[in-house]
């Protein structure tokens, strides 16, 4: 007669099994932090290489649509992503141009507006309610003027240090436009190459997950782009509308600090706030600080929600959390890559969900870490040594081979199904082979007793 029954557990038992547990998950979860660790690390040591290669996944993500299109209309590979590709820095060139033509074609009037707005400002000092003297005011031209003159080492290596980082920057926009010609040229071969060196079980996790994150990084892009637009629009022409100049450069700074979450939109407006002061007055500043408010207000409340919240699934907090992490770990540039880094992560963590969720609804998990309270006694001769479930073949006993032992003919019951397509995605899904799980028994109702 076979029985079923739950095995007597007292307290201790029960407090040593908690601990077991906890033991277990802070062993785990201490691995998956050092193992975090080491990939910033290791990102950091390599980032003259990652940042140009991240730079370019996103730059191809934006090219990739029109070379696709040529390539339909029988354009070779090579050809489509060189023609996208010069397209662009055309557009970018255009843009440049158009900032600083405008800039050149302005700098009188802004020189002699900031003459005007120091003057107006002495002016206010020396009146009330301060009524400082002219002697006061040289004064402390004058300490500030030796401030700069004892800073002029500082200053002098500043400069060194912003030569070298523009010559970087040049350096890894080079590298970053070679890499993304490549991406557009050969990107449908990466997927397949992928698929073949991995393997087909852990390759279909890595092609719907590689798939996955370049659609978001896609519709990260697009809405991006379509953000950054309106303001633009709107804070240019309430620029252009209250006569402040470069009108122009202004809505094009502000239309590519969009793509900088909440610091690109912030800079931007200061410098509006800025010129309108210099040039218009306080006044005009202040109407103009107004209008950029209103422009994030309807930014941050109505479109970003809207449109990103369908792409990327992210919290305001995790975007402010993220840019602020970005900036202090890697500076401008890890500030614009922390949004689409961000959000590559969600898409990687909602596979994962996705595929725990398939587990717990049909599927079961590997057959490993077996519940310290479930008891197998299983059956055997009188006399006969039980199997050692920590030993791997421990289920020889005297009788002789057991299952799945090559002279043995009973079937291995942790050998993958030959029918089944998804056999072998246990190492990266275990769930998709299915194996049994002790996990799958919550009640722990699995022991038996033969009598």
């Amino acid at each position: 007669m076979t029985t079923t029954e739950r095995p007597q557990r007292g307290r201790g038992h029960a407090i040593g099994e908690g601990v077991t547990w906890l033991a277990r998950w802070s062993l785990r979860v201490a691995l998956v932090a050092l193992g975090l660790w080491m990939l910033a690390w290791l990102i950091g040591s390599l980032w003259s290489i990652v940042l140009p290669l991240l730079l370019a996944t996103l730059v191809a993500t934006v090219l990739w649509p029109p070379t696709r299109w040529l390539r339909r209309h029988k354009f070779p590979p090579a050809a489509a992503a060189a023609v996208v590709l010069l397209a662009g820095l055309l557009v970018l060139a255009g843009l440049i141009t158009l900032i600083v033509v405008s800039v050149a074609g302005n700098i009188d009037e802004i020189s002699q507006s900031a003459v005007g707005g120091i003057q107006a400002i002495q002016d206010w000092l020396s009146g009330p309610p301060l009524n400082l003297q002219q002697t006061q005011l040289d004064a402390a031209l004058n300490t500030v003027t030796q401030q700069l003159q004892a800073s002029i080492s500082t200053i002098s290596s500043g400069v060194l240090t912003g030569v070298s980082t523009v010559a970087n920057g040049v350096i890894n926009g080079l590298l970053t436009l070679v890499i993304a010609f490549f991406l557009i040229k050969d990107g449908p071969r990466f997927l397949p190459w992928l698929r073949a060196v991995v393997g087909e079980g852990t390759g279909g996790h890595l092609v719907e997950v590689t798939r996955r994150v370049w659609k978001t990084l896609g519709d990260f892009i697009r809405t991006q782009a379509v953000v950054s637009l309106v303001d633009a629009v709107l804070i240019g022409a309430g620029l252009l509308f209250l006569g402040v100049p470069l009108a122009v450069p202004l809505a094009v700074l502000t239309f590519l600090g969009g793509f900088i979450p909440i610091v690109g939109a912030i800079i931007a407006g200061a410098l509006g706030v800025l010129v309108a002061l210099v040039s218009n007055g306080f006044t005009t500043a202040l109407i103009v600080l107004v209008i950029i408010v209103l422009v994030q207000q309807l930014e941050g409340n109505v479109l970003q929600p809207m449109l990103q919240s369908r792409s990327l699934g992210l919290h305001a907090v995790v975007v402010l959390l993220a840019v602020t992490a970005g900036s202090t770990l890697y500076g401008i540039a890890g500030a614009f890559l922390a949004v689409p880094v961000a959000a590559a992560a969600a898409v990687v963590l909602r596979y994962l969900s996705e595929r725990v969720d398939a587990r717990v609804a049909g599927g079961r998990g590997p057959a490993v870490d077996p519940p310290l309270e479930v008891v197998q006694v299983m059956p055997g001769r009188t006399g006969a040594r039980g199997p050692d479930a920590t030993v791997p073949g421990g289920d020889r006993g005297p009788e002789g081979p057991g299952p799945g032992d090559p002279s043995s003919g009973d079937p291995d019951p942790g050998a993958p199904d030959p029918s089944d397509p998804d056999a072998d995605m246990g190492a990266v899904d275990p769930g998709a082979g299915g194996h049994g799980s002790p996990d799958d028994d919550p009640t722990g109702e699995q022991a038996t007793r033969k009598t």
